[in-house]
């Protein structure tokens, strides 16, 4: 299976697990919602203060893979590249088309619980995931 069909049918998936390497080189995994709009690339939500971003920023290296809500892995791992992007608009579209009443739900729950307790809306980062470099290129050679 290529790198691309493999990033297209995860971009399907509900969750994704995303695995990132923590400073002695363990892995650390976290289900998430995933989107996308192109077959290339994946794109995730999360808080701009989770140490998953920490990690990003330090190592892009990643491993996705279809999960379940609770984060258990079915199908193959996928090596990728993380890196941040500012694209708040387009992943809010893609995840308001793709979770539809699950989302809202969720977002509106959010909105009410900032307005009970006064508190800000937390910053969020926004997570693009491609395939490695030497991985496309390998398959392109073969």
């Amino acid at each position: 299976m290529s790198t691309e069909t493999t990033f297209a049918d995860l971009a399907g998936e509900r969750y994704l697990s995303i695995t990132t390497f923590r400073k002695d080189g363990s892995e650390a995994s976290t289900p998430v919602w995933v989107v996308s709009d192109d077959p290339h690339r994946l794109l995730v939500a999360t808080g701009a203060h989770t140490w998953k971003v920490r990690r990003i920023e330090r190592n892009p290296h990643v491993r996705v893979a279809g999960c379940n809500a609770r984060g258990k892995v079915h199908g193959d791992v996928v090596d990728g590249k993380a890196r941040l992007v500012d694209e708040e608009e387009l992943v809010r579209r893609l995840q308001y088309e793709k979770y539809g009443f699950q989302k809202r739900l969720l977002e509106a729950s959010y909105r009410l619980y900032l307005r009970l307790t006064k508190k800000p809306r937390a910053p969020e980062a926004f997570i693009e995931i491609t395939p490695r470099e030497e991985l496309v290129e390998l398959h392109r050679a073969a």
